[in-house]
């Protein structure tokens, strides 16, 4: 499987408050740091509700700070138990981590790169910026958040790229990026990368296709856990498997369907690969899609959910597997 993941003993060497609700971590593996690309992240073994779970960081600054990783975590309410595993750590404690993994690794060679980041998705935008600036290429960064005091690695960015090539919008004072407006101003031939919560992966991916640009060269990242809505339980049901099954908030339906016996296809379980969709019978609620691998169609027509990310809200669910064991 292309997601296959290995995890190996390291520590915490230090804990650092990035911002009012972002905490970054020194980790230190048993085997030692490895070099990595400009995107990469680690995926960490985390314990919900006592059940392990894995979470997925990208990976802050664009090779490994002094011997050690750097992740950030933002303490989110609307955390499906990840952030609160990372944020009761201490220095010094046993975590179990994989090797660098990359998804999102960039190009080089482009006319110019724009660079957008909502909220946490500044993560892996540090190290990317750095890259770009550092080959002498043309990058601008639009970083939006809800306030400044919620914004870190905007001053590391600046220092990179120069304080002009970067553009911070801060929802409490009332700025708003002009999505249309900068890809308008980018160079034919030159790339977008997004990361931040669902509506700003909508809202790029909708507008570079109203500007006529090539789907090759828009480029994102995902957060298995942003959506439309603060995940609540919901109850699923698999009639043909005589099956009710209750989604409790802080876990994935996914993760849900495997603990009661439901066997189904996954692979990345961010929201990416599309394995884990599953027919729709019908909802009663609304259907919060948080993936990226379903079309805008598809997600209107509401057939099909990707189970490793996506949820219902206000109400309940009711699907069809292709598990026949049961």
């Amino acid at each position: 499987m292309r997601f296959e993941l290995r995890f190996g003993p390291a520590r915490v060497r230090a804990i650092t408050d990035v911002a009012d609700d972002v905490r970054m971590f020194e980790i230190v593996p048993a085997a030692g740091v490895e070099a990595y690309r400009p995107g990469s992240h680690l995926a960490i073994s985390v314990l919900i509700d006592g059940r392990p779970d894995t979470r997925h960081y990208s990976l802050v600054g664009h090779d490994p700070f002094d011997g050690a990783y750097r992740i950030a975590v933002k303490k989110a309410p609307e955390s499906r138990g990840g952030s609160d595993y990372m944020w009761r750590l201490q220095p010094g404690a046993p975590i179990e981590v994989s090797e660098p993994r990359n998804l999102f690794e960039p190009t080089f060679g482009r006319p110019a790169y724009l660079l957008v980041a909502g909220g946490i998705g500044v993560t892996p935008m540090v190290g990317m910026a750095a890259a770009f600036a550092r080959a002498g290429a043309a990058v601008r960064v639009l970083y939006g958040g809800r306030s400044r005091a919620l914004m870190p690695f905007a001053d590391e960015i600046a220092a990179e790229v120069g304080p002009e090539r970067l553009a911070l919008y801060a929802d409490d004072e009332g700025q708003r990026m002009d999505l249309a407006g900068e890809i308008a101003a980018l160079p034919e031939g030159g790339e977008l990368y997004v990361c931040g919560p669902i509506g700003l992966l909508d809202a790029a991916r909708r507008a570079w296709a109203a500007a006529g640009r090539p789907d090759r060269l828009l480029r994102f990242e995902t957060f298995g856990s942003s959506g439309q809505f603060a995940p609540e339980a919901f109850t699923v049901s698999i009639p043909r498997l005589k099956l009710d099954i209750v989604v409790p908030e802080n876990r994935s339906l996914l993760s849900a369907l495997e603990e009661a016996g439901v066997e189904v296809l996954s692979d990345c379980r961010r929201g990416e690969c599309g394995l884990c969709q599953l027919d729709i019978v019908s909802t009663d609620g609304v259907l919060d899609h948080r993936d990226v691998f379903l079309s805008d169609h598809q997600k209107e027509e509401g057939h099909k959910i990707c189970a490793c990310v996506s949820r219902v809200a206000r109400g309940n669910l009711v699907i069809d597997t292709a598990d026949r064991s049961l």
